[in-house]
């Protein structure tokens, strides 16, 4: 009988796990809300310590570009450090010339250079790729160890800011050592590597060609599209060596290096190919190399079987500077229908553009 008393329906349990369990929401929900308050507030107040930063250096760094000379700096707090480094990486970057080496030389005065290299060691993600570009415009030499091991990491963004920075510093002792590197990387941006070597080609131009000398046979064809893409040259004898290659690959790619004339009758046996791809790029160098005897030769292959190939054909034909509008006229009423058809679209998105 006892035991019948002393029972309690398994309801009480449920809902005494559903209190507390409300409870626990309700508690999360308040923790919540405190820290969204406690973000807005910390927000609130590094905006303040950015403006005070910003109406206090401002013009102290707008009168070192102009080459003014300045007396004692104020003290830097270390809490503002990063805040600095931003706002002299934002004047950095619009200012070219002397007038970045007056930011420079107050950057090493307050130690910037110091807390650049040991973010870069051992910062975040963000801060190092924050050191990076500091230190790149610092042409920071110390920090060479360290950038060089950037460069060869997994990160594309901090990868590709690395060699940035050590093409600053120095462009060819930046080539020497990484040229092979770039030649194995496909995961940097063209266009950001264009920007990044456009002052250092005649440091970089020879050692690229050296370096390609040593690539696999696999690696070869994607080198040679990225010094293509760079609008780099190479010696003309390794040159005509990729061009004669039994690797198509290899062809294809070293066609779009054929720049000179002296690669002409290498180009002109490609004509022929059994590839529509390198037929393609055969036609697009003789667009820039050729001479008035290849207007025959582009003249037939305005009737390839391939489409891409009779576009380029007319529009090398129509690009070429010594070939008058009546000539030009007689291709397209010769009675090809193809080449005719081909000879006024290019004829009009020429007079289009």
């Amino acid at each position: 009988m006892g035991s019948t008393l002393d029972y309690r329906p398994p309801t009480d349990i449920y809902l005494l796990v559903a209190f507390w369990t409300g409870i626990g929401a309700l508690g999360l929900t308040a923790l919540v809300g405190l820290e969204i308050v406690w973000l807005r507030i910390a927000m609130r107040r590094l905006q303040r310590r950015e403006q005070q930063l910003t109406l206090k250096w401002r013009p102290l760094l707008n009168a070192a570009i102009a080459g003014e000379p300045l007396g004692n700096l104020p003290d830097l707090a270390k809490r503002d450090s990063l805040l600095f480094i931003k706002l002299w990486l934002h004047l950095q970057q619009a200012v070219r010339g002397d007038a970045s080496q007056g930011l420079n030389a107050v950057a090493r005065r307050l130690g910037c250079d110091v807390q650049a290299r040991a973010l870069l060691a051992r910062g975040n993600r963000a801060q190092r790729l924050l050191a990076i570009l500091a230190l790149g415009h610092m042409r920071d030499k110390p920090s060479w160890p360290e950038l060089a091991r950037a460069a060869h990491s997994a990160d594309s963004a901090s990868s590709v800011h690395a060699l940035w920075a050590l093409v600053q510093t120095d462009p060819a002792r930046a080539a020497h050592e990484m040229a092979p590197l770039l030649l194995r990387r496909d995961d940097w941006p063209l266009s950001q590597l264009a920007n990044i070597l456009q002052n250092a080609r005649a440091d970089w131009q020879p050692v690229l060609a050296d370096a390609l000398v040593r690539v696999t046979p696999s690696v070869l064809p994607q080198a040679l599209r990225l010094v293509a893409a760079l609008r780099l040259d190479l010696p003309l004898l390794q040159l005509r060596g990729y061009l004669g290659s039994e690797a198509r690959e290899v062809v294809l790619a070293a066609l779009r290096l054929a720049r000179v004339p002296g690669t002409l009758e290498d180009v002109r046996r490609h004509l022929g190919s059994d590839d529509w791809r390198i037929r393609v790029q055969a036609v697009r160098a003789l667009g820039e190399i050729g001479d008035r005897s290849d207007v025959a030769r582009l003249r037939t292959l305005l009737s390839d079987p391939e489409w891409w190939v009779r576009y380029r054909a007319a529009q090398a034909l129509v690009a070429l500077p010594f070939l008058m509008d009546w000539e030009l006229a007689e291709l397209r009423n010769a009675g090809d229908r193809y080449a005719a058809d081909m000879i006024a679209q290019v004829s009009a998105e020429k007079e289009a553009a």
